[in-house]
């Protein structure tokens, strides 16, 4: 994909005094997508830039932009793109002739002045909304471009604004496109896509984790895990994948339920309930869970013991400072040396390694069976 610049086909410079001069050295967060009745899509999105970047003025760079725009679909494969103030008065105007072909991935493009019979609607406000109408002409491009064609993903940009008091100019950067995740700051969470149980999002948070009705681990972070599926792992049982639906090609079975807040199964004669300070399935409710024992993974801290420390210098010392005042005391035999009761010390008790955590496919956690 390549960017194609079209600003030396609109050599016209407008100096508007409109244009107000807080207009910031930054690219709008936020773009405009209009999808095509013949397939693809054009995106819209403004940038500030100075005129002369040797000339920037660091005042104007901390001021917030001070224009809206819109993008509208009318008919004939045009789009009308118009920009307006803050008091909501339409300052500029243009219209993009759009015509895709699905075939070639290719779009034919070309940039002219706004419909007059559209701008006379927009001046002509809401009357019936409280939005009066609009005395002021919408600036516009003079004339229109030479078609121009366009492959998939390019984009090309337009000087719409300039002020040449502040030396900062707006500029418009559109960009089209058969696929929609490849504009700019597309969430791919956002993309239109077939419902399925893999779109409900299981989440634990704040965890108490418990075997047999013992307590064996507790996550105090908030943070917890989310996904379509979710798992845990317990060292000396191994790991435990949770899933709504079964999975084709991997062993799950429908051992568990999920209760709100709780998770519960039975895997080879031991209880497990994995609970969670918020419901587990956004909508609460009870459903069937199906769970994948995965008895021989091995998480990556491993699971060999802590190696003993040895003994430094000083730690040395003193065991022989110990064992030479022991010495003394047994060769008097005059001291009768009082034989300290026996202190019964409780075993440690190790609790056993636990991680969690939760995946949107459960190839990023188990390789499917050939």
């Amino acid at each position: 994909m390549r960017s194609r610049v079209l600003t030396h086909l609109l050599t016209w410079t407008f100096c508007l005094l409109i244009f107000s001069s807080a207009i910031a050295q930054e690219t709008a967060k936020r773009q405009l997508i209009v999808p095509l009745a013949e397939g693809g899509f054009v995106a819209f999105k403004s940038e500030t830039s100075w005129i002369d970047i040797k000339k920037a003025s660091p005042d104007v760079q901390r001021v917030p932009a001070a224009l809206a725009s819109q993008a509208l679909a009318g008919g004939n494969q045009v789009i009308h793109r118009v920009l307006a103030n803050t008091a909501g008065r339409y300052i500029f105007g243009y219209d993009l002739w759009v015509v895709p072909n699905a075939a070639s991935k290719q779009f034919k493009i070309v940039v002219g002045p706004i419909d007059p019979q559209f701008e006379s609607q927009l001046r002509a406000g809401k009357p019936d909304e409280g939005v009066p109408p609009q005395i002021e002409i919408i600036s516009t491009f003079p004339k229109s471009t030479e078609q121009q064609t366009l492959d998939d993903g390019d984009a090309f940009s337009l000087d719409l604004l300039v002020n040449q008091k502040t030396g900062v100019k707006i500029v418009d950067v559109v960009k089209v496109t058969f696929d929609r995740s490849h504009l700019w700051d597309v969430n791919p969470k956002t993309l239109p896509r077939d419902f399925t149980l893999d779109a409900v999002e299981l989440a634990v948070k704040d965890y108490r984790l418990l075997v047999n009705g013992e307590v064996v681990s507790v996550g105090r972070s908030t943070n917890g895990c989310a996904g379509a599926l979710l798992w845990f792992y317990v060292s000396d049982r191994g790991r435990f994948i949770f899933s709504l639906e079964p999975r084709k090609g991997y062993e799950f079975q429908k051992v568990g339920i999920i209760a709100d807040n709780r998770i519960e199964f039975t895997v080879d004669g031991n209880h497990y309930e994995w609970l969670s300070s918020s419901p587990i399935v956004p909508q609460g409710g009870t459903w069937n869970l199906w769970v994948l024992s995965d008895p021989k993974y091995t998480p990556l801290f491993g699971s060999d013991p802590v190696p003993a420390k040895k003994k430094g210098v000083f730690e040395k010392l003193d065991d022989l400072v110990t064992v030479t005042q022991n010495s003394r005391g047994k060769i008097n035999p005059q001291k009768t040396l009082a034989t300290p009761a026996t202190v019964q010390t409780p075993p440690v008790i190790e609790r056993p390694r636990v991680m969690i955590g939760g995946a949107d496919k459960i190839e990023n956690l188990w390789p499917k069976n050939p």
